[in-house]
């Protein structure tokens, strides 16, 4: 079962492999982690992507929670969130093919931020899926590079991070 949850930790040194640890020592994968600050820099926000067993990732979540520079954790799964990753792709462009570069992207909202004579470099914000789609549609073009950031989410409705903000 995917899994996709947020930790607010202090921002000090040691934090993320403090954290990692505890998946890699319980045979979790972590999918994909993403950490920035939070609107008080003294306190980022991880976003970890991982697939397991729910009652060990409930153990995780709990240990989580008795480590020093862990302020909360939330585990989305089951919940309504808003979930978006960013992807660029350096693609293909040859005469024949950059219109169809160019369709695609303005289908996908995706942005142009680089121009060679043989390659357009794209850039997309949208769920994983909507990224997975557009990948799809440009590898018969030739992909010559790629880089995901790895989901992040925010919770939907009322404030989830209560007294913390």
């Amino acid at each position: 079962m995917k899994h996709t949850i947020s930790v607010l930790v202090e921002n000090e040194f040691g934090v993320l492999p403090r954290v990692s640890g505890l998946f890699s020592g319980r045979g979790f994968n972590i999918d994909s982690l993403s950490v920035a600050p939070t609107l008080d820099p003294t306190i980022s926000r991880m976003t970890i992507v991982t697939t397991g067993d729910q009652q060990i990732l409930e153990q995780v979540s709990k240990q989580l929670n008795k480590l020093i520079d862990v302020i909360k954790v939330i585990d989305f799964t089951g919940q309504q969130f808003v979930e978006r990753e960013m992807l660029m792709v350096k693609v293909a462009a040859e005469a024949e093919s950059r219109a169809e570069v160019l369709r695609i992207a303005d289908i996908f909202r995706a942005h142009v931020v680089d121009v060679t004579p043989r390659s357009y470099s794209l850039e997309v914000t949208g769920t994983p899926e909507k990224l997975d789609a557009f990948v799809e549609l440009l590898r018969p073009l030739g992909l010559k590079e790629l880089v995901r950031s790895g989901p992040i989410v925010i919770g939907r409705g009322a404030k989830v991070w209560k007294n913390i903000d």
